[in-house]
């Protein structure tokens, strides 16, 4: 830890909350203010690595500089009014819960910014991509900065917009219809949502989510309570995304550009999740107390479900797409997510908080890999990549085989790596849930979610199997192996997956301080 002054780290949230939309205006300039390049198009892509690059260096010094000593306290508080007649505030600020969220975000961004760079997904002007991406940066960096409920929404909205047209203007074959359905889900849910946002704010008198926290529901009723937890865990379940809620996901991974679906799965599904744990876990406890069991088997059937569509789309013969394999992946992985969380034990939600930070880091990878393959053979189609120009990558590009089998047994949850430990927490978390919950009910949620990871090592190994085993033909096209801008861009995520799972402290001591005393009432 480095000692910086408490005005400096709130200089520096702020710098990371508003830089990149800044950044997005001067994207949008006749001549942008980036480094200067070839052409145009080059030097707004370098402006694009130019800013998010910046933004992540102060994200890293945010966390150098945070007090690790004391994580449940918020840092970095900046708290401004800005509403008064709505009792609206400027108020942001970090604990253990959201620095690694925040650095997880600000690190992707600048991955995807500098692969776009090297390799632009085909499609209108670099300066509306760059802008976009930077607004969708900007989106989430806030929605896990943030502090007031109305702010928390409108940084929770920010994101459906830049993602919206990612997808419709960069993305694939169907993207049109993906792009809808994914705009058109994500709205609806968050309609709901703000209702049980303002169902909070007017019944408690503030919207301040440290305030709300720290009364841990005191001030609401039960069914306010119950009201607000229905509404809000709708809205978050879509994003997440949560079975049944889910139907968006597949269409919107496949037609994605390759880093639309690396932000999507990475960075834009964690906030589903962290609002479970930032917003219904302190403050509406008796309704979400309610609620749990629900969650904990919705979360279950996506585990097993998830699982089963991967195993149909892997098998021979099932005309399966690899990318849609993956985005199934998640909702499984999703689904441990909310087990966790529905435990409401210090054990399941740090457990859920280590899985967020894994499935970001692996699927992320997974697919930056995934993208590199349609690149080099033109299709993300199983049957075709198996029996034609993707068998036996192993032998056509070693070092792309080795890394697409490296992130899938880092997906199944291979001891030792990142995917091992949140899952193995939200089970254990399962296995003795809080008092007010049924037992019984939890270790058959558990027992159906420990058979899931079986499911998951099933469709990942026979991925491996088809993909990158075999004899390569005579007469097979050569692959290109893994090229410098790639090993950059992927680099960071594959050792980070390594150093987590081989030292999850580093993680669980950031979050196990705040989540104990988010349970116990509240944030200070």
């Amino acid at each position: 830890m480095i000692d910086i002054s408490e005005s400096v780290m709130q200089f520096l949230l702020a710098f990371v909350v508003v830089v990149p939309l800044l950044g997005a205006v001067a994207a949008l300039l006749p001549a942008p203010p980036g480094l200067k390049g070839k052409s145009p198009e080059q030097a707004v892509l370098r402006h694009g690595v130019t800013v998010t690059g910046v933004v992540l260096i102060a994200a890293i010094a945010l966390a150098l500089g945070f007090d690790h000593d004391h994580p449940s306290r918020m840092q970095a508080t900046t708290d401004i009014s800005w509403i008064p007649a709505l009792d609206v505030r400027i108020h942001l600020g970090i604990d253990g819960i959201s620095l690694p969220l925040l650095v997880l975000t600000a690190l992707l961004t600048f991955l995807c910014a500098l692969y776009s760079y090297f390799k632009m997904p085909a499609g209108p002007t670099p300066k509306a991509f760059v802008a976009l991406l930077l607004v969708l940066e900007s989106g989430t960096l806030a929605t896990f900065a943030v502090l007031d409920l109305l702010l928390f929404f409108l940084a929770f909205e920010t994101v459906l917009i830049p993602m919206y047209f990612l997808i419709a203007r960069w993305g694939g074959e169907g993207r049109t219809r993906a792009a809808w359905r994914f705009i058109l889900y994500t709205l609806l849910g968050s309609v709901v949502m703000l209702l049980g946002l303002l169902l909070i704010g007017i019944k408690a008198g503030t919207f301040d989510m440290v305030a709300l926290a720290t009364d841990n529901g005191r001030s609401l009723t039960t069914s306010v309570q119950l009201i607000a937890v229905l509404a809000i865990g709708i809205g978050l379940a879509v994003k997440t995304p949560m079975w049944p809620l889910h139907s968006w996901l597949p269409d919107a991974h496949t037609s994605a550009p390759t880093v639309g679906s690396v932000l999507l799965a990475g960075v834009l599904l964690k906030m589903g999740t962290y609002g479970f744990v930032r917003i219904l876990l302190p403050i509406a406890p008796d309704g979400f107390r309610t609620f749990a069991p629900y969650l904990a088997a919705f979360a279950v059937v996506g585990i097993i479900y998830g699982s089963l569509a991967c195993l149909g789309l892997a098998k021979q013969g099932a005309k399966g797409d690899l990318k849609r394999l993956i985005a199934y992946s998640s909702v499984g992985h999703m689904g441990f997510v909310l087990l966790g969380i529905a435990t409401m034990t210090p054990t399941g939600v740090n457990g859920a908080l280590f899985a967020n930070i894994a499935h970001g880091l692996i699927t992320g990878l997974l697919f930056f890999l995934v993208g590199a393959l349609k690149d080099r053979t033109g299709t993300t189609d199983l049957d075709t990549l198996a029996e034609e120009s993707g068998a036996a990558l192993y032998g056509k590009a070693p070092r792309l085989g080795g890394l697409l089998a490296f992130g899938a047994v880092a997906s199944l949850g291979l001891p030792g790596l990142a995917g091992f430990w949140g899952e193995m927490l939200a089970l254990f978390g399962a296995f003795k849930p809080a008092a007010d919950l049924s037992r019984p009910a939890f270790l058959t949620f558990m027992s159906i979610a420990a058979f899931g990871t079986l499911l998951t090592a099933a469709y990942m190994l026979v991925v491996v199997r088809r993909v990158c085993m075999g004899v390569v033909p005579q007469e097979a096209p050569q692959l290109a192996d893994v090229r410098s801008y790639e090993f950059a861009a992927w680099t960071p995520l594959v050792a980070l997956t390594v150093i987590a799972g081989l030292w999850p402290k580093a993680l669980l001591g950031l979050t196990d301080p705040a989540v104990q005393q988010l349970l116990a009432g509240g944030t200070r």
